[in-house]
């Protein structure tokens, strides 16, 4: 039996086409997205949690800061992941019909082309600070995307017309086709690179 993301994408045939994130992305086939936080305190865990999953959660933490009174819930913290979740769902038919693709293959493609390769960390040494570019582990680099992406929609969303699962749309679309005028995880992910490269 084929199981299909919330009914309607197959899991069948997307691929990670870059070697280094395939251990760290999981495409375990799911239903629903919710793991209900099983790998929650068990370290590196999360890399079993479905790519799709992991999406819905950054914008739960990141996103629903941004957007407008009318796109969140009556309480506070209520409802968050269901409100990420249906969030994501309409995204992913927005990418279907715009791209005619498979959603899931999209949203890879927009990680893999997100994704930090070098980054810049602080070493002090006799009470100065040097900056030294560093390679990014494979994890890091897709939590990275994923931040950047959920960041870009919600940036793109807030104080205009635009719904969040619209941004969301356009942002994972933009990333894929590597577009860095409209996405801001291309372009965060070309800064970091060009501030590492300058400190080398």
């Amino acid at each position: 039996m084929d199981i299909k993301l919330f009914g309607k994408w197959s899991f069948e045939g997307v691929e990670v086409k870059n070697q280094a994130l395939k251990s760290v992305i999981s495409l375990r086939p799911v239903y629903l997205p919710h793991t209900g936080g099983r790998h929650e305190h068990r370290r590196f865990w999360k890399l079993d949690i479905p790519i799709v999953e992991r999406l819905a959660n950054r914008l739960m933490g990141q996103a629903m800061n941004y957007v407008r009174e009318k796109d969140r819930t009556n309480s506070k913290n209520g409802g968050k992941k269901l409100r990420a979740m249906k969030t994501v769902k309409l995204a992913f038919e927005i990418i279907e019909l715009r791209t005619g693709r498979n959603p899931i293959q999209v949203f890879i493609d927009a990680i893999e082309n997100s994704i930090v390769r070098e980054e810049v960390t602080a070493i002090v040494y006799g009470g100065i600070r040097y900056f030294h570019a560093v390679d990014t582990s494979p994890a890091r680099m897709v939590d990275l995307a994923i931040r950047f992406i959920a960041s870009g929609a919600a940036m793109k969303a807030f104080g205009t017309t635009k719904s969040l699962a619209e941004a969301l749309a356009d942002e994972i679309i933009a990333a894929a086709e590597e577009d860095r005028n409209r996405s801001y995880a291309i372009r965060r992910k070309e800064e970091i690179e060009r501030i590492a490269m300058s400190s080398r």
